[in-house]
């Protein structure tokens, strides 16, 4: 690890990660290829693998104890290396092991992988955390006018998922008196021609952002700026008449900006998650260092996935321990690289920083307002609500509905461990969090989890698809799934030209199936409360998960809305319908039951112009 640079740096993993002998913990000296710090390099080749997971998740369903699967299963391998050795002194050693891993899908790893030591640890870590606490808290003093704090504040990311929450609720926040988001024009392409016909301005965006979240009082709009930039280039790409500006009043940078794609290349993740966030830290550090400079911190915005697929214990705020499972995808593993580099900067070059780091991201917790997001959790929501429109759609002809039925049977086999608790996360808490450390300045230095403890789990997923959708979801063990009934349910909706649908399929059991299997981390979570001084209960994922069902099928239409300025005026009436529907029943929305509900809106929401 080096210090932060504002040119693309190697992206070899080495950079991070060493690979070290198990019995001598000496260092392997050899390339570590991205591809062997994932979960599937590592498991799914052998059917014995497969045996091996659907033991263990009959176990934690019927006993609810993991530890107690992880030994069967240890005991099974340890009965098939006894094997190996006494057929070893027949046959000898190397022709025993390859039957071994040809019958048994035994594999002998003599290594594992770690992350480099940090170049500062220990008690002069600490030491000079300590400092930093100080030093932020002086520079925050500063920021108090008439006795409260008037914060300026840089964002990246701003037309995100969570970008855009942020903005919403830092017009209602009286200490952010500006808000700087950076944001890149855009080209609008001919269709036909594929010339560019014009291109929309920094401004002209941010007015329409604006417009889509409701901000349209000349107070609320007057607190936002937009401004041209990139994270992908040195000094975040701002104009230098700009750059000094913001130097002479930017307090807080917030780099919520990163790729999320969880099925992206290696190459191309590590450029928006580590490079993007070596430009933002080279840019704080920078406007840190100026004289006289107004700024108190940095906020790193990460994931709580950083940690991978660590299982026996929950993973905990404060460690970076590379995980003895592995990273699910690039994603996780880049965000944990992006993490690293943010900690090497604080401890290395002074900068003052706050790492916040969400779960899985979806819709807020009363209303379940996606503004328009269709990935991840929203992906599953869509798909199953279209199979049932077009099955309960009498104009369809019999052809579709016999296709559909068949889709239903296909695609409504998902893969899922029934007691699996997915780490999800409501978008209204994951911006309180951020906002809320705009005005702690004694959280420097720390990593904060911003996760629920009200877990959702699939089993219930599937009771919510069924109240809701009126569709049974029927749970398949993720690796039996996914190695084998895959290629048969795509090769049958291909043969009826369903092409979109198998390829929607596919991607979404590949991706959503690694974060449903049932030996999922545990994120610790407390210094949301403690030190960011939340106000709880965190959500409850169940009652968030039925409201974004509700919120799915009447705003999004199950995925077939897209047009964000559409979605918006829908959101804006939804809205209005729950307050009144509350106010009149006395009860929350998400308390009143599917049947119920759904006849209310059939009989007071109304979305035609």
């Amino acid at each position: 690890m080096s210090e932060v640079s504002q040119t693309t740096l190697n992206n070899a993993p080495s950079r991070y990660i060493e690979k070290f002998d198990l019995h001598t913990g000496a260092v392997i000296d050899e390339e570590i290829k991205p591809e062997q710090l994932l979960v599937h390099a590592h498991r799914d080749f052998h059917f014995m693998d497969f045996e091996a997971r659907r033991i263990m998740s009959r176990i934690v369903r019927t006993t609810g104890d993991r530890e107690k699967a992880r030994d069967k299963v240890r005991r099974m391998r340890q009965w098939g290396y006894r094997m190996t050795d006494r057929l070893a002194r027949v046959i000898g050693k190397q022709k025993a092991e390859k039957v071994a891993k040809v019958l048994l899908g035994l594999k002998h790893h003599d290594y594992h992988y770690r992350f480099k030591s940090l170049p500062v640890t220990g008690a002069e870590a600490e030491k000079r955390i300590q400092q930093l606490r100080q030093d932020t808290q002086a520079q925050f003093a500063k920021t108090i006018v008439d006795g409260k704090p008037a914060l300026r504040v840089l964002l990246t990311g701003g037309t995100g998922f969570i970008g855009q929450e942020i903005i919403w609720q830092a017009a209602h926040d009286a200490a952010v008196v500006e808000m700087v988001i950076l944001i890149r024009p855009k080209d609008v392409i001919d269709r036909q021609t594929g010339q560019v016909v014009r291109t929309i301005s920094p401004a002209e965006r941010g007015a329409e952002l604006l417009h889509r979240l409701w901000l349209e009082t000349p107070e609320q709009q007057a607190k936002f700026r937009f401004v041209a930039g990139d994270i992908e280039q040195p000094m975040l790409g701002i104009a230098p008449d700009e750059l000094s500006r913001l130097e002479r009043t930017l307090t807080h940078v917030v780099h919520c900006a990163a790729s999320v794609s969880f099925d992206d290349t290696y190459e191309a993740t590590y450029q928006s998650n580590v490079t993007g966030t070596l430009n933002a830290l080279a840019f704080s550090v920078h406007l840190q260092n100026v004289p006289d400079s107004p700024f108190v911190e940095h906020i790193g915005i990460e994931t709580s996935y950083i940690h991978g697929r660590q299982m026996r214990e929950p993973s905990q705020e404060d460690a970076m321990v590379f995980p003895s499972n592995y990273y699910n995808n690039y994603y996780e593993l880049t965000k944990a690289m992006a993490s690293i580099e943010t900690e090497t900067c604080m401890l290395m070059q002074g900068l003052r920083v706050l790492q916040l780091c969400p779960a899985i991201v979806i819709g807020k917790l009363r209303t379940g307002d996606n503004r328009g997001d269709t990935k991840v959790v929203n992906a599953p929501i869509n798909m199953f609500g279209r199979i049932h429109e077009t099955q309960a759609d009498s104009h369809s002809s019999m052809a579709q509905r016999s296709i559909a039925g068949l889709m239903a049977r296909l695609a409504c086999v998902f893969p899922a461990d029934p007691g699996a608790q997915l780490n999800l996360i409501t978008v209204d808490w994951v911006a309180d969090g951020i906002l809320a450390a705009l005005h702690h300045p004694e959280a420097v230095g720390e990593r904060i989890h911003l996760a629920a403890d009200k877990r959702l789990t699939p089993k219930a997923m599937g009771r919510i698809f069924k109240e809701e959708l009126g569709l049974s979801i029927h749970l398949v063990e993720p690796t039996l799934f996914r190695t084998l009934l895959l290629p048969v349910f795509v090769g049958a909706l291909n043969l009826f030209r369903q092409s979109k649908q198998a390829n929607a399929l596919g991607k979404l059991a590949t991706l959503f199936g690694g974060y449903a299997e049932w030996d999922q981390p545990i994120h610790e979570v407390g210094k949301d409360l403690e030190v960011l001084k939340m106000q709880g209960p965190r959500p409850d994922m169940e009652y968030a998960f039925r409201m974004l069902c509700r919120h799915n099928l009447y705003i999004q239409h199950f995925g077939q809305v897209r047009d964000l300025n559409e979605i918006s005026r829908r959101e804006k009436l939804w809205k209005g319908f729950i307050d009144e529907l509350e106010q009149r029943t006395g009860r929350q929305v998400g308390d009143i039951s599917a049947e119920e509900f759904h006849k209310e809106a059939a009989a007071h929401l109304e979305f035609v112009e």
